[in-house]
Order: structure tokens, then C-alpha cells, then sequence
């Protein structure tokens, strides 16, 4: 089967990849679409560490092929979102509804596939860019047929991750005034998530101008090119300010843009040893900066949450989905993605 490899050095499209059947408490999933995320191209670059060879993708939608001893929530036909979420689901955070973060689920990971005899590593436990791949039964989630899986496939990270953030962090509430620093994926989400939350002003900051359009659409009230003329639209300041690009003089000015008792919450990905700075006496009127693992989410709820919203045409699915590229073209859309030319980019099989 087709996959997509990264070995340390060069990735490749590869056609004779191999996974193993499901084991208990597994489902195996063909999947159908897979959105590209910078995540992803991070481990290319070495912004995330990662062991090699791994088959890359993690926000992914497809069709339950098999499954695993024990598994009832889902059967051989089901359409399913997948999360990157394999939590175990009986540990102290687990049962404290917190499953982002269940120690089982970070560091840990596995290796079910295999290239030329040898095993590859699955990504964020993941690894959506394979035809088939097998994951842990709760990071299945079954969504309605009529849902277009190209769209459903952006839920189990952009929308968790972004939309997440709003309701399930920051727990941004009506009347807010909300900052949005970086209008890719996982910024797009943060608006509309602001949206759903009933904030009054939601500004969004880019530095490419041709981003205002999705902005706008998304949930934006005001867009500006650069932080300068944040404080003539709020001159108090945020309740919330949201940085998405990972830049650590960003998370400054997210920081300092803040009201008193804000918060800014860090959704960007700097590298691993990255340290930001901000003057200490700016908290002390009781702001706060928050780390945010994916969305604080809990993916068998949201995942079917979040469906059921676009369904009622109150979330945004098909309009993330900027353009569609067979498996094939993976260096073409990861070019599209890093030039910005892409709110996101999605594989097909």
C-alpha cells in the first residue's frame, strides 16, 4: 500500500508499505483523506524531534476496515474522524475527564507498520498519511455518512486543537474581546471557535493580507497586518489573545496585548528548546499564559460534537479544505502549505 516516509533525511512516497491487523482494543481504518499539518512538515524539519523512519499525517478520516477483540463502538463499514489522542482511559486524568493528559498518550511511539522488512514508526500515534493505518479503538470516532470525509478529516486536529482551545481552555465567554495572532489552520479554528463562544470582537492578526477573506469568513471582526494597531481596536487590551504561529516574539506581544485578569494561550509549536520572555510585573493583575495540548479536548465528545455543528451549518469544514492533492503530489502541497498558499492541504488515497 501507498504511504508516506520520512527517514531521517528525504521523505518519500512509498508503495509497497505493510501494516499489521489490528490487535485487541484496536480498529484498522482505510483511510480515505488526510489533512497536511505544520506539524507534520516539523518533524521534516526537525522542529519536532521524532524517531525515524516514520510514516507521517496525524488529522485523518476513512472507513473502519477491521477491528480489533473487545471494540463495539464502531464496526467494519463505519465512517470515522481519527484524533491522535491514544489515551488509555483508566488513568487518574483519564477519569478526571482530562485525557490530553494521560501519560500513556505522550512519548510513546509505536511501530505497526513496516517498509523493505523493516519497522516504521507511527506518528503521533497516528499516521494518516498510509492507505491503511491502526490505531487504538478510542481514537475512532464515528461521524455521519453525509459527511464528507476530506472535511471530517480536518476535525481531528485543526477543529480539536483550534476550536478546542476557545471553548475547552481559555473557556472564552459572551461579550469577550479575543486575539488572534496567525490565520493558517489552526488560527482559522480559533476564530470561528470565538464565534461559537459569542465573543464581541475577534481580531485577527496576519501578515499576509491575503488571508483577510477566510479571516472575516471564519469569525473575524477586524484584521490587521501587523500587532502595531491592536490597541487602537482594543484599547483596554484582550481578554484573550491566541498565538498560533509559534514565534517567540510573538507570544511577547500576545502577552503584553492582554487586559488585566487576559490570558494568552499558546498554540504555535517553537522549537523544542525555544525560550520566550515578558516582563514579570505585566501578570501581576492577574493574567495568565496558558500551555493548550490539543484543545484540552476529549475527542469521543468533541469529534461528535464538532459533526454535528456543521451539520446544522454553524461550524466551517468545507471551506478549510483549501485544495485536494492525490498521495502522490505530497512535496507539491507541502510547498503549497509552507508558502501560506493554503489554509489547509489535503491528501487523498
Amino acid at each position: 500500500m501507498r504511504g508516506v516516509i520520512f527517514d531521517g533525511k528525504r521523505v518519500r512516497v512509498v508503495t509497497d508499505l505493510e501494516v499489521r491487523d489490528p490487535g485487541p482494543g484496536e480498529v484498522r481504518v482505510a483511510v480515505s483523506a488526510a489533512g497536511l499539518c505544520h506539524s507534520d512538515l516539523s518533524v521534516v524539519d526537525g522542529t519536532i524531534p521524532f524517531p525515524v523512519p516514520v510514516v507521517l499525517g496525524h488529522e485523518g478520516a476513512g472507513v473502519v476496515e477491521a477491528v480489533g477483540m473487545g471494540v463495539t463502538h464502531v464496526a467494519p463499514g463505519d465512517h470515522v474522524a481519527l484524533s491522535t489522542l491514544a489515551n488509555c482511559g483508566t488513568c487518574p486524568d483519564c477519569d478526571r475527564g482530562r485525557p490530553t493528559m494521560c501519560r500513556q498518550a505522550i512519548g510513546r511511539p509505536g511501530r505497526p507498520f513496516r517498509h523493505e522488512g523493516l519497522p516504521v514508526h507511527q506518528f503521533a500515534a497516528n499516521s494518516a498519511f498510509a492507505e491503511r493505518t491502526v490505531v487504538k479503538a478510542v481514537q475512532a470516532v464515528r461521524v455521519p455518512d453525509d459527511l464528507p470525509l476530506p472535511s471530517a478529516a480536518l476535525i481531528g486536529c485543526g477543529v480539536l486543537t483550534g476550536v478546542g482551545a476557545v471553548l475547552n481552555r481559555a473557556r472564552v465567554d459572551r461579550g469577550d474581546r479575543v486575539l488572534v495572532i496567525g490565520t493558517g489552520g489552526i488560527g482559522l479554528n480559533v476564530l470561528q471557535g470565538a464565534r461559537l463562544a459569542g465573543a464581541l470582537r475577534i481580531v485577527a492578526v496576519d501578515a499576509n493580507p491575503a488571508k483577510e477573506e477566510a479571516a472575516r469568513r471564519f469569525g473575524a471582526t477586524d484584521f490587521l497586518t501587523s500587532m502595531d494597531g491592536v490597541r487602537d481596536i482594543l484599547p483596554t487590551g484582550a481578554d484573550h489573545a491566541f498565538e498560533c504561529v509559534g514565534r517567540v516574539e510573538l507570544i511577547r506581544q500576545a502577552i503584553d496585548a492582554l487586559d488585566r485578569h487576559g490570558q494568552a494561550v499558546l498554540l504555535g509549536v517553537p522549537p523544542a528548546t525555544a525560550e520566550a520572555s515578558f516582563r514579570v510585573s505585566s501578570l501581576y493583575l492577574d493574567k495568565s499564559v496558558l500551555g493548550c495540548r490539543y484543545g484540552s479536548s476529549r475527542p469521543q465528545r468533541d469529534i461528535a460534537l464538532y459533526a454535528e455543528l456543521y451539520r446544522r451549518g454553524r461550524l466551517l469544514l468545507d471551506e478549510l479544505v483549501t485544495r485536494t492533492y492525490p498521495v502522490e503530489d505530497f512535496e507539491k502541497a507541502a510547498a503549497h502549505a509552507r508558502a501560506g498558499r493554503v489554509a489547509r492541504a489535503v491528501l487523498t488515497f
